[in-house]
């Protein structure tokens, strides 16, 4: 049984390895759980999912593994909530409920959910078929039936449910969606590049311990603390279109100041041009010379650009494009003049990729990007760290 678990993990898309295979049997025979299906259930996730976007896939395989019914045909189903909402509960007496035949057996129910799943259209209640609430049907919630699937329930009402169906708690993190803190935080560690500067105040046990034998006497070997060495220039689009964006943009932010040590942020406003700025309240007093940057910062920086690239495309070709100001060179002029000088930059846009073909101002920064365009979700953000990574 564990064994074909272990396959059927790594079919579904899940990377698992024989070691947190085996390292999930040692914790079987220490007793770390017993074999009640809750607790097995957290056991196996903290030992074979390491990403969490693959939370959603392993709770639909373990569904299939353990008799789940998470897998009804070939795609996975949601039932509408409209189909679940409780409006009322069935209440029977001992006689009215012995009247109620089962289906039968497993099989037999998961055959007929399947086929209700196909071609049910709307919501019931009361009813002794459908998927519905406050009926007699084997499917569904604050009914009766001798056996049957709970779907949609707070909590048991009769303890005849063979198997309970509720929305799987972790769908929302799966690649496709967009970031919060905690996502953006895991995705951005694997950018960190770990050196040892400055003061030694760290124990080189490995170093002491070949001194201390050469030496025949004890010599404590001393090194600098190890940390993320990466530094980052982090420039933000804000205002006008990227006000709906606001809080993708925050949770960013606040994810990479929390991460990298070496860390300097900028704004600007559609496109970049000859000045940015730190305070959006005094841009317009404080502005910050774009040429000071490039010469202020080594090569050796990563460049992130935040921005929905959507703006007119006079702004990026011409002189005198900016919707703000004045631009005595085009934004396209500032931009290679950036990416000249640091190589490892990317651009993230919070517009979803399926939309940017539409956009002309997206394509042509998308093309002097060199195509390090990619979209604010978890697997836009680890196609993107994997580029400066390069």
């Amino acid at each position: 049984m564990f064994t074909n678990f272990f396959y059927e993990l790594k079919d579904g898309g899940v990377p698992v390895s024989i070691n947190e295979y085996l390292t999930l049997m040692e914790a079987l025979k220490a007793g770390c759980t017993d074999y009640e299906i809750d607790q097995f259930y957290f056991l196996a996730r903290s030992t074979f999912v390491k990403d969490e976007k693959n939370l959603d896939k392993f709770d639909r395989i373990f569904g299939k593994v353990f008799q789940g019914i998470e897998f009804i045909g070939e795609e996975s189903v949601e039932i509408p909530e409209e189909w679940l909402r409780k409006m009322a509960e069935l209440h029977l007496t001992q006689e009215e409920m012995d009247e109620i035949e089962s289906l039968g057996d497993w099989d037999k129910i998961m055959e007929t959910l399947k086929k209700r799943l196909e071609e049910q259209e709307k919501r019931h209640q009361g009813g002794n078929k459908w998927i519905g609430t406050a009926g007699r049907s084997p499917f569904g919630a604050y009914g009766y039936n001798p056996e049957g699937v709970r779907i949609g329930q707070d909590k048991g009402r009769h303890g005849k449910a063979i198997k309970v169906w509720d929305k799987r708690e972790f769908k929302n993190l799966d690649d496709s969606v967009e970031l919060g803190t905690r996502n953006i935080k895991v995705a951005l560690r694997k950018i960190r590049q770990f050196a040892r500067e400055g003061e030694a105040t760290e124990l080189d046990l490995d170093d002491t311990i070949r001194s201390t034998a050469h030496k025949g006497y004890l010599d404590i070997k001393m090194v600098p603390e190890r940390h993320n060495a990466v530094k980052i220039l982090l420039f933000f689009d804000v205002g006008g279109s990227m006000d709906p964006h606001i809080k993708i943009c925050e949770e960013l932010f606040s994810a990479a100041r929390s991460e990298f040590k070496h860390l300097e942020f900028f704004y600007f406003h559609n496109c970049l041009y000859e000045g940015v700025w730190k305070d959006n309240k005094r841009r317009h007093n404080e502005v910050i010379s774009t040429m000071d940057v490039l010469h202020t910062y080594p090569h050796d920086y990563k460049i992130i650009i935040v921005g929905d690239a959507s703006m007119s495309p006079y702004e990026i070709a011409y002189p005198g494009g900016s919707v703000e100001h004045w631009n005595e060179e085009s934004g396209e002029t500032w931009l290679r003049r950036l990416l000249n000088v640091y190589s490892k930059s990317i651009w993230l846009n919070p517009i979803p990729e399926k939309h940017w073909e539409y956009g002309q101002s997206i394509q042509m920064i998308k093309q002097l990007m060199e195509n390090r365009m990619f979209p604010l979700s978890l697997s836009g953000l680890e196609d993107a760290i994997k580029e400066l990574r390069r």
